[in-house]
């Protein structure tokens, strides 16, 4: 058996994201967009699916995102430490001006898409490897009328979709997944290639916000505030 659709939902926003950081395998809660985030798009994935799986990372801010989810659903929150971020060694916590500064050419390979020796990060490879693996063993569970949710982080879940499409670890196709958005797949039937398809990636409420990342828009002005000219 194999999942009928597999969503890879990407946690809401941290106080790191907010400042440009490199979160890696830190573990830092989500901040308050972060929790607006999540609850509005958990609520736009139970309107568009039928959960019937939930899966986390153990990070606390891919599971307090899908806390969400599974709590409107009813469901309960399995946790999977393989489906965590790719570690980045010594770069985490940091910005990007700070890495360059202290690890110019190694961040100019990263940059590129490539693995930086020396500072602790874990592979490209490594890592597709590990996401696809975890993913393949959750859905493989499941049945045709099943969809699985698994709650993870950025890099990982571009690594994952490469991987389950078959492609290079090297393969930058699906990159910039915004905080709380998601990938959507579905097995291949038949003997083709790759198992996997995309049928959409970068999901979300797109009508949530004016600025997503700013969280919920300021109400307007109260009708009461107008002057009554009576």
């Amino acid at each position: 058996m194999t999942a009928g659709r597999v969503l890879l939902w990407r946690h809401g926003r941290t106080a790191a994201n907010a400042s440009g950081r490199l979160q890696g395998q830190i573990d830092i809660p989500l901040d308050a967009v972060g929790r607006w985030q999540a609850r509005t798009a958990a609520a736009t994935i139970l309107a568009r699916y039928e959960p019937t799986v939930i899966v986390s990372s153990d990070l606390s801010r891919a599971q307090a995102t899908a806390e969400y989810l599974a709590r409107g659903a009813g469901l309960p929150l399995s946790v999977d430490p393989q489906v965590r971020e790719r570690s980045f060694g010594e770069w985490e916590g940091l910005t990007g001006e700070q890495i360059d500064q202290r690890w110019p050419d190694e961040f100019a390979v990263w940059r590129a898409g490539g693995d930086p020796v020396g500072v602790g990060a874990e592979s490209r490879a490594d890592v597709a490897a590990r996401l696809g693996a975890a993913v393949r063993a959750h859905a493989a569970a499941l049945g045709q009328a099943d969809t699985l949710v698994v709650v993870s982080h950025g890099a990982a879940i571009a690594l994952a979709v490469g991987e389950l499409l078959g492609q290079d670890p090297a393969w930058r196709g699906v990159i910039g997944l915004q905080n709380a958005h998601w990938a959507d797949l579905s097995p291949s039937h038949g003997p083709v290639a790759p198992d996997w398809r995309l049928h959409g990636f970068n999901l979300g409420p797109t009508d949530a916000s004016r600025d997503w990342d700013a969280g919920p828009d300021a109400p307007a002005e109260a009708e009461s505030q107008t002057r009554n000219p009576d």
